[in-house]
């Protein structure tokens, strides 16, 4: 047993010839003074695991009831890794304290996909800047995305429905080892639950059927180190209500032990990231001008625009973004303290698209989305941004007659004109939050100024008086880093190249 990494009984037992998902079986775990009791699952052939995720080193002893029984003693040995991934404020770290900043790519049918396909598209992930990777468990039927896949998650019944108290062991047996050899990648998996592109029956079982799934997939799966719960991608338009959305949701978490990042992902009606269980805000939007609203709405959480539009060439509007435009959109992103998903949909004869399948990358935005990674990481904590300067004026609509003529008063005429317009506009609110400036700090020791397409000449920044500060000048598309000045404090003026794309970094010394 080592900390950190999944730990699992194998024990041998009955042969099951039905209600297989359901096993009897579940093994408690107590290290000192804390016990934990996970439930095993049926695995095929007569045998029976559990499955454990310890978090401390040190003594463990097990005992395993039902169907089976056994019991024993483990030395947990120090970790070697950093474990899994939790929230932390607006940011993430690991288990062991050390910052985790999410740049994730989409392939949402990588496990449905041959397995030469599958070897190709894990060697260019080896070498590819992300690590976080959103994908399905069910299969997907959609443009370029049409082929069988080699298993299914179920056996079906004599009527040709789904039967889920019958999982089908070969494919949760390969679905497991595309997680392990992400795992070794480094690479965080997003694991998108349920999804409305279904020509199969998955997304219309029922929920009875749909919590028979989730219970054997936890059983399976929760004690991964590198999993998130993605409930669902565009959970507007599966054949479910909300009340069993809601139910999906407390089932998920009541059924892990380990507190993984848990989100649901919209298409129109952005999922309520302030319910207890959800960890984190998933995202759809290409209006990144509203990421104040949403920083706002879901105050100390993390936020991450996990569907920005994709780089590529094909025909719908999300499919052919520039990778400029995209390299754009994370930058835009980190400066704000959110995290930005990419995703690939080059046009190819053969269907096999990246945000689809896999393969290989062709786009322009991976080498430049590892220059913002490298960039990112190296920086002494979680970026905040800095909002509208018209956000605060916002708040003048909830004050009587008086408080707001006394908050105005002092205000240079024109100023106090511009600011009573915008809280009687109806599109106050969208507009405030629009005037955006794509600034982010880190308390008083970092300050981020991304000027996206703004082929400005220079930049006048206002720095503390009482440190002294290094300043970078930043070409986030041809990814040059050049100091520019050292000892600067106050205000100080950054010429810049009249380049689209530059950022300036100033870091205290």
């Amino acid at each position: 047993m080592r900390q950190y990494e999944t730990f699992e009984l194998a024990i041998p037992g009955p042969v099951l010839s039905d209600h297989w998902a359901q096993a009897d079986v579940q093994a408690a775990f107590t290290h000192g003074d804390t016990t934990v009791t996970v439930p095993g699952f049926y695995a095929g052939d007569g045998m029976y695991k559990i499955r454990f995720l310890p978090m401390e080193p040190g003594e463990y002893t097990w005992q395993v009831s039902g169907t089976v029984s056994a019991e024993g003693q483990e030395i947990c040995v120090p970790a070697t890794t950093h474990g899994p991934v939790h929230t932390q404020g607006r940011g993430f770290v690991y288990a062991d304290g050390t910052p985790y900043h999410p740049f994730g790519t989409t392939i949402y049918a990588l496990a449905h996909q041959p397995a030469e396909l599958i070897d190709r598209t894990m060697e260019t992930l080896s070498k590819a800047p992300f690590n976080k990777v959103r994908m399905c468990v069910y299969p997907k039927d959609y443009d370029f995305n049409k082929n069988e896949p080699p298993y299914y998650a179920f056996e079906k019944s004599e009527d040709g429905t789904w039967d889920t108290s019958r999982p089908c062991f070969a494919f949760w047996d390969a679905f497991e080892e595309n997680l392990h050899r992400l795992d070794a990648m480094g690479i965080q998996v997003d694991l998108i639950l349920f999804h409305p592109y279904d020509r199969w029956g998955f997304d219309g079982m029922g929920h009875d059927k749909d919590l028979v799934y989730l219970d054997y997939l936890t059983r399976r799966l929760a004690a991964f180190p590198n999993l998130w719960w993605s409930l669902a991608n565009e959970h507007e338009l599966t054949h479910r209500t909300m009340e069993e959305w809601y139910d999906i949701e407390q089932f998920v978490a009541d059924h892990d032990p380990y507190g993984h990042p848990l989100s649901c992902h919209n298409i129109f009606n952005v999922w309520d990231a302030n319910r207890p269980n959800t960890t984190h805000a998933s995202i759809q939007s290409k209006d990144l001008t509203q990421l104040n609203r949403w920083i706002t709405r879901f105050s100390g959480k993390p936020v991450i625009i996990d569907e920005c539009a994709y780089e590529g060439n094909i025909e719908p509007f999300w499919g052919s973004i520039t990778g400029q435009e995209m390299v754009r959109r994370f930058w835009m992103c980190v400066s704000q303290g959110v995290y930005c998903t990419h995703g690939e949909t080059f046009y190819s004869d053969d269907d096999v698209l990246w945000w689809a399948k896999g393969g290989v990358l062709h786009g322009e935005s991976p080498e430049r989305i590892a220059f913002c990674r490298k960039i990112i990481e190296s920086l002494p904590g979680q970026l905040e941004g800095t909002a509208s300067f018209l956000q605060p004026a916002l708040k003048l609509r909830d004050m009587d007659a008086a408080q707001r003529e006394a908050a105005l008063s002092q205000l240079p005429e024109m100023l106090r004109r511009l600011l009573l317009a915008l809280i009687a506009s109806p599109d106050a609110e969208s507009f405030a939050n629009s005037e955006i400036g794509w600034y982010g700090h880190i308390g008083t020791d970092v300050y981020l100024r991304f000027h996206s397409d703004r082929p400005i000449a220079r930049d006048s920044i206002e720095l503390p008086e009482d440190k002294t500060y290094t300043i970078r000048v930043l070409d986030t598309w041809n990814m040059t880093d050049e100091v520019v000045a050292t000892g600067v404090s106050g205000k100080y003026t950054v010429p810049l190249p009249c380049r689209e794309n530059m950022a300036v970094l100033a870091i205290a010394e």
